[in-house]
């Protein structure tokens, strides 16, 4: 207990080290885990009505023009390292069909709406918003709404991105060049993608801090990714064989989940100035004390139930 305190001591005087440890303990505090394990589950359940219907969509449109066709789901599974390869080899082969159009539209509106209900909840969640406070149902599928533009604007970004690869003459300047404009496109869409799903009661430049960092998470995830989820399959394609594939596309989207929920909760840290935490309390900080408070009065339900929290200060 004594090495801890000195521990806690030292970090609660630097300001980086506690900045990290007050994002940590609050995506404990607000449960992030499950809530990007929500996100996890439903992305998957939304993804591949979305592939159904880009490819079957694409065989409408490309028919006659192979190469534009697989130029374009290139694109479209270039964000899923290993994982995208594998699922482009299962359905590269499908073509225009209208009953797996019909089919896909509805299991995408289905799957979509669930993820983006869920990811509204984990901002609020983060933000600890009060129930009472939290927009209604109309509100909500509107977002979810929103969600499939910012999806549809990521798929038309990376495609320009990838248009404009091309034409850059090939140097040492080439992959810098095209790395800064990834991580540009996709600070803009994390901004934008938290702008639809947190409360309107949050101002949008309180979002940009955790937009930066999730923007080049996300994209140091595709840069390395291909690491991690291969070596994820090595284990598992052996046992598995094409379940494999699967679980290595699970392993890939939660640790995406992760980093928009780390990305958020960095968000409301800054925001409400809540360092430095405590590693071992008792005692509590007053930061401690503002969050455990705003945990517990997010779970109001209604304007006219109060909720009131106290804590007895005890020292150790």
């Amino acid at each position: 207990m004594e090495l801890l305190d000195k521990v806690d001591r030292w970090q609660q005087r630097h300001r980086p080290v506690a900045f990290a440890v007050a994002v940590i303990k609050k995506y404990g505090d607000d449960r992030g885990s499950q809530l990007a394990a929500l996100i996890t589950y439903y992305g998957f359940l939304a993804m591949f009505p979305l592939l159904l219907v880009f490819v079957t969509v694409l065989g409408y449109v490309a028919h006659d023009n192979p190469g534009v066709r697989h130029d374009l789901l290139n694109t479209a599974l270039a964000d899923f390292p290993v994982v995208g390869q594998e699922l482009k080899r299962n359905v590269g082969a499908l073509g225009g069909n209208g009953i797996a159009l019909v089919v896909g539209l509805l299991a995408l509106v289905w799957g979509s709406l669930g993820v983006a209900q869920v990811a509204q909840h984990a901002m609020a969640q983060v933000w600890n918003v009060p129930g009472a406070r939290r927009p209604g149902f109309g509100a909500r599928l509107l977002r979810s709404v929103l969600v499939l533009a910012v999806l549809a604007i990521a798929i038309v970004g990376t495609a320009a991105l990838t248009t404009v690869a091309t034409l850059v003459p090939a140097g040492v300047a080439a992959p810098v060049l095209s790395t800064a404009l990834v991580v540009a496109l996709n600070v803009a869409l994390y901004w934008l993608a938290f702008r639809v799903l947190t409360p309107a009661e949050v101002e949008t430049r309180d979002l940009l801090p955790g937009a930066i960092v999730g923007g080049i998470a996300w994209t140091a995830l595709q840069l390395i990714g291909t690491l991690l989820v291969a070596r994820q399959l090595q284990h598992t394609s052996e046992l598995y064989g094409t379940f494999g594939v699967v679980l290595g596309l699970l392993f890939f989207l939660y640790l995406a989940s992760q980093i928009t929920v780390y990305a958020a909760e960095i968000n409301v840290v800054r925001k409400r100035h809540l360092t430095p935490r405590s590693l071992a309390p008792p005692p509590l900080t007053e930061a401690d004390e503002r969050v455990l408070a705003d945990v517990v009065e997010a779970e109001q339900r209604r304007p006219e139930e109060a909720v009131d929290v106290s804590f007895d200060r005890q020292p150790r």
